[in-house]
């Protein structure tokens, strides 16, 4: 499948070098300024800007609806400059005070601006979940992003291939949050580097689009290049209608050739990696990398244990940082805040799971909800999940990254342990000397029930 839509796409091959990608999308957002800056310095325009889409989402504020009311006056000058670059460059876009504002990797599937076949990039590097429609989509940085928005094309070295094949039937209570979790766990942070992955697989195979858009953003990861799943019906009814979606003649069409994107039997991967589904249980991260993952009902692994010099002392940093104590409860280990939301988990289903466990209880522990989109919240609320995280304790928001990258004033104060849906759990990635437990919607929830990191199967139990 990756060589397909590669292959589409190479508008000048070197034989030693990279590869001349033409790219079909492009979305910005508010720190995409520096590349607006490099374009109007050059006295460049933007060569097709009907296929670039802006929306604001890093730094905006979460507790209101409007650019005064930003973390600094800095970062409100950068949301108002947002508006400028958009109207500037004639780029299609969803302001802050439109409805259909929201994080870069939720919009894009959300409106159908992500199709199957696409290469799409964005100067983040979870631009890995569009990959959930079978594009190839990957994150760049601002010099790049001015490239692509002046030539529509890009230089990019062609990665190896990877297969990740998840066999067997997630287990009830067992999320695609836990699954990726699982998966890096076991190929290390590092597993992926150099390749292009595709997952596959029964278990892949019978998730919902919102669940494998969670599964291919946290590609990045495992250190991918970029993560695919081959589009299917799942794919096509979930894209059916949407606003940037093809319409009557053009979408039979686009069906059509979507369907040949699908790998071949019999075709090489340069690198095999098979994951027993039946045996993932809800997860949780210890440590302070996405890999220092475990089974909710293990326990803090001994560093001393550890053959690797390098891994003994990576772990023992991340226990020191963390506070943790070598073989102490992975579900004894007390929380004093919950965050759910960001790119990998802040989508209606994501929203449903965790308030599935919510209703009718109390959180132990203060909290934020963050949907990802301005469409996400309303039609979380008119599904009523907002009156259950209210009502839970929990503080329900606007659209936004928020406490995820900690840049627009939500964060999680210092020392705090925080049960987060976000995707890392780097040293300070949720603010100064924050401690993250990365887990699914559902153990979000299920921690600030309890207080601690718990087994959600045991409430959903109840």
């Amino acid at each position: 499948m990756f060589d397909k839509v590669w292959d589409r796409h190479v508008v000048v091959a070197r034989e030693d070098g990279p590869n001349l990608l033409y790219i079909d999308r492009h979305i910005v957002h508010e720190g995409s300024f520096h590349a607006f800056a490099d374009l109007k310095r050059r006295g460049l325009s933007i060569r097709r800007p009907k296929q670039v889409f802006g929306t604001p989402d890093h730094y905006v504020p979460t507790h209101a609806r409007s650019a005064d009311e930003a973390a600094s006056p800095q970062i409100g000058h950068m949301i108002r400059q947002f508006d400028v670059n958009m109207q500037w460059g004639g780029v299609p876009h969803f302001p802050l005070r439109d409805a259909r504002q929201g994080i870069v990797h939720i919009i894009g599937p959300e409106q159908g601006i992500t199709l199957p076949g696409m290469t799409l990039v964005c100067s983040d590097s979870h631009t890995s979940t569009h990959g959930a429609l079978g594009a190839i989509a990957f994150g760049i940085g601002q010099s790049e992003s001015a490239h692509v928005m002046a030539t529509q094309t890009l230089w990019q070295k062609r990665p190896s291939t990877l297969r990740i094949t998840v066999t067997g039937t997630r287990a009830p209570g067992v999320s695609a949050k836990d699954v990726i979790l699982a998966i890096i766990a076991q190929i290390g942070a590092d597993g992926a580097v150099g390749h292009a992955i595709e997952y596959a697989g029964p278990v892949i195979e019978a998730m919902s689009i919102e669940e494998r858009l969670t599964v291919c953003n946290m590609s990045i990861e495992a250190g991918a290049r970029c993560g695919m799943v081959a589009p299917d019906e799942t794919t096509f009814a979930y894209l059916k209608d949407k606003p940037q979606a093809p319409k009557g003649a053009l979408w039979d069409a686009a069906v059509q050739d979507w369907r040949s994107l699908r790998t071949d039997d019999g075709a090489h991967f340069d690198r095999e990696v098979v994951v027993d589904g039946d045996r993932i249980e809800p997860m949780v991260t210890w440590g302070t990398s996405p890999d220092a993952a475990a089974p909710i009902g293990g326990v803090i692994p001994d560093p001393a244990a550890m053959t690797d010099p390098q891994r003994r002392t990576t772990a023992q940093a991340a226990l020191d940082y963390m506070g943790l104590t070598p073989g102490d409860r992975l579900d004894a280990i007390a929380i004093d805040t919950v965050f759910i939301g960001s790119c990998t988990n802040s989508r209606i289903e994501d929203l449903r799971a965790a308030a599935a466990v919510l209703k009718g209880r109390k959180s132990r522990v203060p909290g934020m909800v963050v949907p990802g989109s301005g469409l996400v919240k309303a039609a979380a609320e008119a599904e009523g999940l907002d009156r259950i995280f209210i009502d839970a304790g929990l503080q329900w928001l606007d659209a936004g990254c928020s406490m995820c990258a900690a840049m627009n004033g939500d964060a999680v104060p210092p020392f705090q342990r925080c049960a987060s849906t976000s995707n890392r759990n780097f040293v300070g990635r949720q603010g100064p000397n924050a401690r993250t437990h990365l887990v699914s919607p559902a153990m979000a929830a299920a921690a600030a029930v309890a207080g601690h990191l718990t087994d959600v199967r045991q409430l959903l139990a109840d």
